[in-house]
């Protein structure tokens, strides 16, 4: 594998260090200047460069397989590169559905294959996820892909008995279900986010009531079976409040928020640019500073993208029509960094551990999320932030360009990614797809996996 040597770079924002990167690992970190150089290794002047954990994705839609037209696990784990994700969780609802060991360890294999970062297929928790059945959640965990965590996100566990029977069954193996927390017959016709705004606009209320009744029976069920439950992009004040009282009550419960609900509002909606459509709905300014709080003090625990690509004639139509989702791998570090590290609310520190540290334990993902430090796996991103420019399609690497920051000033800039200890990201641009395959296939070969 390659050797690396990486010079002056920030650890966290701190102090500057060198870290030499050997075998897939890092094998020192040392003062600028103290590590001689090995023979044929490649030095990296990271100056000025932020070095963190690679970071670590909850909630991404990869579409493949079945809705390759969107996106695919290649083209997926590629964005991710691109905007310093080492490792991503892939949601299930593709077709087929990834509610079987057959789906997700195909899913497994193609992330593997394609040497980007790793990718840990989501179980669906129903069968098809229609809600009735459970899936093969036993069957999953035991295969390859080695699944841990469960839902059927787009779709919310609205059955009771169901959500406690998937609860149960998870915890025999310390599993999470992820809850995409939405009351379906509280959301028919829903458009936004309900309030002044959508009254004005002529368009179907999303109640908060309809997150909230559901982080709440689902954090009383959580704590009666002695189990993990997640909140999906978790997007009310009122939600935060459930949590963080289940939190207090020492209810094993986690949340996510997005980058857009850091950021945006439902004022992005009075233009009826379906790029701003998204499930949850985008929504009040005060909802966005309860969030942004509520990660800095971690009632939240998480950033999820909620990466959800959709091809151009999907959104290109009237509102009411228009898909729901956005693109959010190549742009979240940027945005957690404007929303929550300018406003002085987290230090890199913190970053690291909301985007990389917190999501690899709570997704059991093995060797992911570990610190900056000798002997560790060499899963790193290296970033400017004190540089800014304006987000262009030129910055996304997957299939789809439905972001809601094309022509937005963004600060950062993701320098190089470096997955297992070799560069999928370089001087901003992402490695080729057969550089990175090959390097994958040797350290395949190279640790017997």
């Amino acid at each position: 594998m390659t050797t690396i040597l990486i010079r002056g770079a920030k650890p966290y924002g701190e102090d500057p260090r060198d870290i030499l990167i050997e075998g897939g690992a890092i094998a020192e970190i040392a003062a600028p200047g103290t590590i001689e150089a090995p023979e044929r290794a490649e030095i990296v002047d990271a100056s000025g460069l932020i070095a963190l954990p690679g970071l670590v994705d909850l909630h991404v839609h990869l579409r493949e397989p079945g809705f390759e037209s969107s996106e695919t696990v290649l083209t997926g784990s590629r964005a991710a590169a691109k905007g310093g994700f080492t490792t991503i969780f892939a949601m299930p609802n593709t077709k087929p559905v990834q509610d079987s060991a057959g789906v997700v360890e195909s899913v497994w294999a193609l992330g593997r294959d394609a040497g980007y970062a790793d990718v840990h297929p989501i179980g669906a928790v129903t069968v098809g996820q229609d809600g009735e059945q459970l899936a093969e959640l036993g069957s999953m965990a035991d295969s390859r892909a080695r699944v841990r965590v469960f839902s059927d996100d787009g779709r919310c566990v609205f059955d009771p008995l169901i959500m406690r029977r998937a609860l149960e069954y998870v915890k025999s193996f310390d599993g999470v279900v992820a809850q995409h927390a939405q009351e379906p017959k509280l959301t028919v016709g829903a458009q936004m986010n309900e309030g002044a705004l959508s009254a004005e606009l002529g368009l179907g209320g999303w109640p908060e009531s309809a997150e909230t009744s559901i982080v709440a029976r689902d954090a009383l069920l959580a704590e009666q079976v002695g189990s993990r439950v997640h909140v999906c992009h978790l997007s009310t004040a009122t939600a935060v409040d459930v949590v963080r009282w289940a939190k207090a009550r020492g209810i094993a419960v986690t949340a996510e928020v997005t980058p857009h609900h850091l950021l945006l509002t439902e004022e992005k909606v009075r233009g009826f640019d379906a790029r701003f459509k998204v499930n949850p709905p985008l929504r009040t300014d005060a909802d966005v500073e309860v969030l942004r709080q509520a990660l800095a003090d971690g009632t939240i625990d998480v950033v999820g993208t909620d990466h959800a690509p959709h091809p151009m004639d999907s959104k290109q139509k009237e509102w009411d029509h228009a898909s729901m989702g956005m693109v959010g791998l190549e742009s979240a570090l940027r945005i957690v960094q404007l929303a929550m590290v300018e406003t002085g609310l987290l230090d890199w520190r913190g970053v690291a551990r909301v985007m990389s540290e917190a999501p690899a334990r709570i997704g059991a993902a093995g060797e992911a999320g570990r610190p900056l430090a000798a002997g560790e796996p060499a899963n790193l991103v290296l970033y400017d932030a004190e540089t800014s420019s304006v987000f262009t399609e030129d910055d996304l690497a997957g299939k789809s360009v439905n972001s809601p920051y094309l022509g937005l000033e963004l600060p950062g800039s993701v320098r190089h990614t470096i997955y297992r200890g070799t560069f999928t990201v370089r001087d901003g641009r992402t490695a080729p797809e057969q550089d990175v395959a090959r390097a994958s296939r040797t350290r395949i070969a190279e640790s017997g996996e």
